[in-house]
């Protein structure tokens, strides 16, 4: 049986240099270089993991911050580890909560897991990727291993995460299973024997009892290497769908380029550094290259957002995402595959009337020969509510096949198409 040749592995400062970027502690570097420096030698890979909870059906951006760090250590050779925690899901991480999050159901874990390992492998490669669930040993602890585990722990060490103490303070209520996900997931580290372990700065508690946990079980204990929560497209708070400041991974190119060219220039540096294997030298290099009026600043923000496109769709569509947004927003133009909405004047003066009751008796019949704007807009998807059409139209915001239109009281004949415009959005609309 012939065995597996060891690797040659860049070295060692080589391999530190490309993994420090972007993250923000190291626990401890000296560690990890020594196990860098016996990996190099050896030719034996490190054991790196980060986990991930199924408590959602798909992830955005912010969540790739992690899975690209663990390509890094995958793109220099190092064994990778993809958890996915349908046992510590059950509890729900209670990181970051004010209060207790109801468990899921099994069913929720399981079709949630099915689209994390659709969604990863854009970015791991899938071949030299390790996965993982943690029933696979969690759900194998009997009673007494399980009571021997607890005993290594002491409430007063659960109460020194933020988190709980912030919550015991303010006497909020924390259930038991709550205190026992730091625990469950330490024991991961020790089943799979992780040299490394990734995580948030919001995980550091956690990570830190996987540490403690190997060396009560004899293992050396990992190195626990923690990433930033990377800011939403408002630069200011971390990116989270209920935030409405995210980009999703599983959304088409179009939208994720619009999105990503909001961002600020500010920002996008900061995109460049944790959605990118740039190196550190190459993205001075870009800034370098701005400052020096060598090369615009939309050039390279286009630049970032069709790498971005490319890791989950692929190059040629992010080429085109790229042309469609020049012909929206730089040439003024149509683009393709624009997104088409009928409206019939019957449904939208039946709207009016239910939003408007006597309001709109007051002002007189309603037109036979035209709809307002503002409703036009709402019915289309352009504007979240009637208020919200009438500030859009009294800002400029919106454009009627290319023309300005600000008087709320405009109406569009009938039969008609008309491209509308609203920001970022754009629309062809049928009104019959």
């Amino acid at each position: 049986m012939s065995s597996i040749p060891p690797i040659a592995f860049l070295p060692v400062d080589d391999q530190l240099a490309y993994l420090r970027k972007g993250s923000v502690e190291i626990i401890r570097e000296s560690d990890l270089r020594e196990r860098l420096e016996k990996s190099f030698h050896s030719g034996k890979p490190l054991r790196i993991k980060a986990g991930f909870d199924p408590t959602a059906p798909d992830l955005h951006l912010g969540h790739t911050v992690l899975i690209r760090k663990l390509k890094h250590f995958q793109d220099l050779g190092h064994t990778v580890i993809f958890l996915i925690g349908d046992g510590t899901g059950l509890i729900g991480d209670p990181t970051g909560r004010n209060a207790t999050r109801p468990p899921l159901t099994r069913q929720e874990l399981d079709a949630n897991a099915e689209t994390y390992k659709a969604q990863v492998f854009k970015i791991l490669d899938r071949h030299k990727t390790e996965v993982r669930y943690n029933t696979e040993w969690l759900f194998k602890l009997d009673y007494e291993a399980f009571v021997r585990l607890a005993a290594k722990f002491t409430v007063s060490q659960m109460l020194e995460r933020e988190d709980f103490h912030r919550r015991f303070q303010e006497e909020k209520p924390i259930s038991v299973h709550e205190l026992l996900y730091p625990m469950m997931q330490g024991y991961d580290s020790v089943a799979l024997e992780c040299d490394v372990e990734l995580g948030g700065t919001d995980q550091k508690f956690n990570l830190l009892m996987g540490r403690k946990l190997q060396q009560d079980y004899g293992f050396p204990p990992q190195i626990v290497l923690t990433m930033p929560l990377l800011e939403g497209l408002d630069g200011e708070r971390k990116m989270s769908k209920s935030y409405g400041n995210y980009v999703g991974i599983t959304e088409s190119a179009q939208e994720m380029f619009g999105k990503l060219m909001s961002i600020s220039d500010l920002l996008m540096w900061r995109y460049y550094e944790l959605l990118t294997d740039l190196t550190i030298a190459e993205i001075e290099a870009l800034q370098a290259a701005v400052k020096a009026s060598t090369l615009h600043p939309m050039r390279a923000k286009k630049d970032l957002a069709k790498r971005i496109i490319a890791d989950f769709h692929s190059a040629a569509v992010a080429d085109a995402a790229e042309e469609n947004w020049a012909k929206q927003f730089q040439k003024d133009e149509v683009p393709e595959n624009l997104e088409e909405v009928t409206i019939s004047a019957d449904d939208v003066r039946t709207q009016i009337r239910e939003i408007e009751g006597s309001i709109a008796e007051q002002k007189g019949p309603i037109s036979n020969f035209g709809l307002r704007l503002d409703k036009i807009l709402l019915k289309a998807g352009l504007a979240d509510s009637n208020a919200d059409a009438q500030r859009k139209i009294k800002a400029g915001a919106v454009r009627v096949g290319g023309e300005v239109h600000k008087d709320l009281s405009i109406e569009l004949a009938l039969p008609a198409e008309k491209i509308l415009r609203v920001g970022r959005k754009m629309k062809k609309v049928t009104l019959r």
